[in-house]
């Protein structure tokens, strides 16, 4: 889970949505109290949660282990792949703007021609 919250793209999205939410919470009362509940009820539910679940967890340690160095290393991999994974929102956001700019511009100097 670490290692996907540290993709340059995971991260910035995170960082972009924390962002709007905090933004809309500031600028709409209404909204701020719902969401206020929320984290409250969330908050609640997973202090519960941990005392019950830990015992399983502890249990399933070695398997949880293994099953985290597997999906590191496939994570890995797909990095390599998909290095659009190490880029950040905004980048992609920009790029594929000038992409489609460009595709645009592309299929008009065919039709015009």
């Amino acid at each position: 889970v670490n290692q996907v919250a540290n993709l340059t793209l995971v991260s910035s999205a995170c960082d972009m949505v924390s962002t709007a939410y905090a933004s809309t919470k500031e600028s709409h009362p209404y909204i701020r109290s719902v969401c206020d509940a929320a984290e409250k009820g969330v908050k609640s539910v997973t202090e519960a949660t941990a005392s019950c679940v830990q015992p399983v967890l502890t249990a399933l340690e070695p398997h949880v282990a293994a099953a985290s160095e597997y999906a590191s290393k496939g994570l890995d991999k797909l990095g390599e792949k998909l290095p659009l994974l190490q880029k950040p929102v905004d980048q992609i956001i920009s790029d594929t703007e000038e992409l489609m700019s460009s595709r645009v511009a592309d299929a008009k100097d065919a039709v015009s021609s």
